[in-house]
């Protein structure tokens, strides 16, 4: 009797399962499509759960959230210098990214996690004015899709 149960349980514990989430790539790249220090893609949009590999493609990157720029609720993260980092994005929100050793060279990128909200964020006026010009681009660039 128990054998026979046996396949009954498991095909219950597996529709219990959610479904799979999704692992993206992204490079942090010295020179790359849109120009240098640079991470490919810019702007990733994925679900909540998801998780992000930030590949260090070429030396002296790094992956950081960017404080001020983080989904209420969401925890900071910061890679370490030439390392290869996997981060999982659970809050809805925007994210914005950082290299930090290149941040004042715009070395950043944008994250959006679930739906997009109504207004966008604003970028925190603090940073660097190239990491400002950029955030603004990729922000205008996505709201025109």
């Amino acid at each position: 009797m128990r054998v026979a149960a046996l396949p009954l349980m498991l095909a219950g514990i597996l529709s219990c399962v959610p479904a799979l989430a999704e692992v993206h790539e992204v490079k942090m790249l010295n020179r790359g499509a849109a120009g240098s220090m640079v991470y490919e893609p810019d702007y990733l949009r994925i679900a909540p759960g998801d998780t992000v590999k930030f590949i260090a493609t070429q030396s002296g990157h790094n992956a950081a959230s960017v404080p001020g720029l983080l989904p209420a609720g969401a925890q900071a993260f910061k890679g370490k210098i030439n390392q290869e980092i996997e981060q999982t994005f659970n809050v809805p929100g925007l994210y914005g990214i950082q290299c930090i050793p290149h941040l004042a060279m715009g070395m950043v990128m944008l994250i959006q996690v679930g739906a997009p909200a109504a207004e966008a964020p604003e970028v925190p006026a603090a940073l660097p004015r190239r990491a400002v010009d950029r955030f603004n681009t990729l922000l205008q660039r996505e709201a025109a899709k």
